[in-house]
């Protein structure tokens, strides 16, 4: 066919604008009418070329434009009457096909008017002819010249078309020959749920971007929607200049990728749901397959967390297909890199016993070795006061006992999720899937600083707790970074939980007043504890749950009955200590005191148990029987070698349990009983009458409040004084580097002293991480110092304890009874310091008792003893003992002491206070 030029230029077509093309071939994009179509070329090296072309000679009916509101002059317009049919009528014929087109005027480079044809070559069918021998255009008579062949094909056509009355010439005109197109909805929601999620028939009038679509419905809503779960690359307009567009990396080709595919094809569309700015969620049917699952297949969309709940067909083959393209690095995830810390596959998975509830995210679990891991739930948090729709008021706010804060009672339902956990796991056997692992954090101003953390997921009877929490509001779900790959395998199911708890107004997502729990705290509260004695001793057995398990004999228990919090001993045992802060600093532990806190908290944490309670101590601590399903407690741990047997046990009822228990571990040689021996039948010694006397010359460096000396020995202050030089020196030829020593408690070290600003040999006993502070006591002088972390320093290696010992040696004094009130106490403090400041002294040890070595102190000339002086002078009072070489001593004392009462001198100022301890007035000493 040729291709002549028209003989008079269409009237909307500037007669200035010159051709550019003649003919060429491409891929029909989008039809604009019925008489207008945009035509895809042949990609070189970019983008694909676009053309807009009208077919020539023909007028089709122009349907109906929504209104620009970034164009002050546009205005919305209605169909002309058969303008959609006639335009669908092409759509349906030519989108995503090749056609050939032959240019005929062009009004600019992407604008023209010429002849197209369906196929490669002008032998295609002839699209003009086409839509007016179908009625649906109709033929432009102006201005034609008499000899244009295709002019006069064209009106012959639409001639044949009138007369069988087809497409626009039908009459009497259909009611459907014009839309009425629904260009907003009202209410979104109540659209989106009247579908019922079934597939819809639609057009995909536009593409926005990859994952954003306008569609047009059966019927008559022209919808703008977002694909479910996905987000695409976007191109946005620029804030400073709104004309210019900016692209993200990949938009415009997940743009075309969609395009291509979707742009005026016959789709099906779920709707699912509105996101917050009413816009509508679906997903797009494709005859290929679904097109959220193409796009996140072919890297060109993400998973999105906010509505990926939406999705249909379950968000799992999204992640799943998520994660195979990051894995492929394909497009959006070319420099993709894991996040994700490496777990050793072997421990990924595992199973264990629940033995104590951590907080309302995390637990405690015993694994079939025998260790105990702290895990934390994936993905979710514990309450906080913020999450409850309901805000209280102060006035209102639970108090806080004791000046300390109690998230447990005081936090909106951490309560409720801690006994949800409490009584759904403890004891149970769980199934764990570690996630991943939370690395530390330092502490901020706001927050506290976190260790390294082990986040996984936890069932228990094929049930997700983490899951069983957010449902029931207990706890919320963490929002991650979209590019934060360290989340919850499951975490579209949690999100999915917490909708449904927000829906239903569930815990921490109610709008009625939360929960308050009043507990008093009467832990070490002597006043508090003797007021609930009475009621506790006469419930007899009572209900208890064991909030926290301090060593093998003692425990913290919350009694529901009396709703009160309080520290409990176990009766009958003697337990070991462990480690433990005391007047002198650090205190070693007892051996097996670590198993058997272990063995009781094992037993015990968290659980539901029956106690008895008998007695208090001075403390306000109460005393007891503790049964766990039955079983005492105190009779298990010394069943398992981990406790002795107490004389108070003999006045009880479970005595003879409680010793066969003691003798059966004996028998076994468990724990503290591996190497006992029975004791061998001795003959009895007669106990000496006269004290032995072995004095050594010291020096007293340093007096304790408690009237405890540390003392040097002259006969190896030499020897000291040559390794502090020598260490000196050292550290003065190679400085500290400051900075590089990081104490840690226990250890021995080097310390810069305050006052003098040398150094000494010290221990760590404590480090304040918040402030850079270390307290340290001095090992060869006995005297103690809160440091800058700046001054301390690694204990070089040559001058550790191994060479020469602590010279600092702690010593109490003989026969001597600090007096208990404070005031007294100071003034008895003060005289010793002045009694035994720069000089030297003979020491004796007189006794041990308590660990500790009692001794007298007498001056240089043996005229003088300390302890004897400060009884009488009324400082202190005498301490009695049994032993018979002490009673000699023990009566001189004593005529000390009654010399000091009749002279009213200190402590007896007012009199006789010895009166209310003598034993017919209750007095007992423990």
């Amino acid at each position: 066919m040729s291709n002549p030029a028209p003989a008079t230029q269409p009237a909307q077509a500037p007669a200035a604008a010159a051709p550019t093309v003649k003919q060429g071939r491409g891929i029909v994009k989008q039809v604009l009418s019925g008489d207008a179509l945009i035509v895809r070329g042949q990609p070189k090296g970019g983008p694909p070329p676009e053309k807009q072309i009208n077919l020539s000679n023909i007028i089709a009916p122009k349907v109906a434009k929504r209104s620009n509101p970034n164009y002050p002059d546009s205005v919305e317009t209605n169909d002309e009457a058969f303008a959609w049919q006639s335009r669908e009528n092409l759509r349906r014929k030519v989108i995503g096909h090749e056609i050939f087109f032959l240019i005929e005027h062009a009004v600019n480079n992407d604008r023209c008017y010429g002849t197209v044809f369906l196929g490669t070559s002008t032998s295609g069918q002839n699209l003009a002819e086409m839509q007016v021998s179908e009625g649906w255009a109709e033929v432009r008579r102006v201005n034609v010249r008499s000899d244009n062949t295709e002019h006069a094909r064209l009106i012959e056509l639409e001639d044949q078309a009138k007369a069988a009355g087809k497409g626009k010439w039908q009459e009497p005109r259909p009611a459907d020959a014009i839309r009425d197109v629904k260009w907003t909805i009202d209410n979104v929601r109540n659209f989106v749920d009247s579908h019922h999620g079934e597939p819809i028939p639609a057009v995909i009038e536009h593409v926005r971007d990859g994952g954003t679509m306008r569609a047009f419905l059966p019927s008559n809503h022209l919808i703008t929607f977002m694909l479910s779960g996905v987000k695409c690359p976007m191109i946005r307009r620029d804030p400073e200049d709104p004309k210019k567009e900016v692209a993200e990396p990949f938009a415009a080709e997940a743009k075309f990728f969609v395009e291509s595919r979707l742009l005026q094809r016959d789709v099906k569309i779920i709707l699912e749901g509105v996101s917050n700015q009413n816009t509508l969620l679906a997903t797009v049917l494709h005859p290929n397959g679904i097109m959220t699952e193409i796009l996140l297949r072919e890297g060109f969309a993400r998973c999105v967390d906010w509505s990926i709940t939406s999705y249909s067909r379950g968000p799992e083959k999204l992640r799943a297909l998520e994660k195979q393209a990051k894995e492929r690095k394909v497009r959006i995830w070319r420099d993709y890199v894991s996040k994700t810390s490496d777990i050793n596959p072997d421990d990924k998975e595992f199973t264990g016993k629940v033995i104590q509830i951590v907080n309302a995210d995390a637990i405690a679990i015993k694994t079939a070795s025998g260790e105990v891991k702290t895990i934390h739930l994936s993905s979710v948090r514990p309450p906080r006061y913020d999450d409850v729709t309901f805000k209280m008021d102060k006035d209102s706010a639970p108090e806080q006992g004791k000046g300390k804060g109690r998230p447990l009672y005081d936090v909106p339902y951490m309560f409720e999720a801690r006994e949800f956990l409490r009584k759904k796991l403890i004891g149970k056997k769980v199934n764990v899937s570690l996630d991943y692992m939370k690395p530390s954090s330092a502490a901020t101003e706001t927050l506290a600083a976190f260790p390294e953390r082990t986040c996984a997921t936890v069932r228990s009877a094929g049930i997700n707790i983490a899951e069983a929490l957010v449902s029931k509001g207990l706890v919320k779900v963490v929002r991650h970074r979209q590019d934060d790959d360290q989340r919850s395998a499951h975490y579209d199911d949690l999100l999915a939980a917490e909708q449904r708890a927000i829906k239903t107004g569930k815990g921490v997502n109610s709008k009625k007043e939360p929960p308050i729990h009043r507990v008093a705290d009467v832990s070490g509260d002597v006043t508090k504890s003797k007021q609930f004695l009475p009621f506790l001793q006469r419930a007899g057995k009572s209900e208890a749950v064991v909030e926290y398990v301090f060593g093998g004999s003692r425990l913290k228990l919350y009694i529901p009955r009396e709703t009160c919090l309080i520290t409990f001993l176990l009766a009958g045992i003697d337990c070991p200590r462990r480690a433990r802060n005391g007047a002198q600093g650090l205190m070693e532990g007892d051996p097996f005191a670590e198993e058997a806190l272990l063995l009781t908290k094992e037993y015990c944490m968290h659980r539901e148990v029956m106690v008895e309670v008998e007695t208090i101590d001075r403390a306000g601590n109460f005393i007891g029987w503790l049964f766990v399903d039955g079983v005492n407690m105190s009779q298990m741990l010394l069943e398992n070698g981990l406790s002795r047997l107490h004389f108070t046990a003999e006045r009880s009822s479970y005595y003879k349990s409680l010793l066969t228990a003691e003798q059966t571990a004996k028998e076994k040689g468990l724990n503290m009983w591996e190497n006992y021996e029975e004791p061998k039948q001795e003959e009895k010694v007669e106990e000496p009458t006269e004290r032995k006397a072995n004095y050594k010359n010291i020096f007293v460096t340093e007096v304790t409040p408690q009237l405890h000396l540390y003392c040097q020995h002259v006969d190896n202050g030499t020897q000291l004084d040559l390794l502090t030089e020598k260490m000196r020196s050292f550290l003065i030829s190679d400085p500290p580097l400051a900075g590089a020593y990081k104490p840690r408690r226990g250890e021995f070290c080097v310390a810069k002293f305050g006052e003098d600003g040398q150094w000494y040999r010290a221990r760590v006993e404590k480090v304040e991480q918040h402030n850079d502070k270390v307290h340290v006591h001095y090992i060869d002088f006995g005297n103690k110092e809160v440091v800058p972390m700046n001054r301390v320093s690694s204990l070089p290696a040559e001058y550790n304890t191994h060479i020469l010992l602590p010279q600092a040696h702690e010593y109490a004094l003989a026969l001597i009874r600090v007096p208990e009130d404070a005031d007294s106490a100071a003034d008895a403090f003060r005289a010793l310091c002045s009694m035994v400041g720069n000089s030297q002294f003979q020491l004796n040890v007189e006794y041990k008792d308590g660990g500790s070595d009692f001794v007298t102190l007498t001056s240089a000339d043996g005229e003088t003893d300390v302890g004897r002086s400060l009884v009488s002078e009324g400082f202190c009072t005498v301490a009695k003992r049994g032993e018979k070489r002490l009673q000699k001593m023990l009566s001189e004392y004593y005529g000390e002491q009654e010399k000091a009462k009749k002279q009213h001198l200190n402590l007896w100022r007012y009199g006789d206070i010895t009166e209310d301890d003598a034993s017919e007035f209750g007095y007992k000493k423990n």
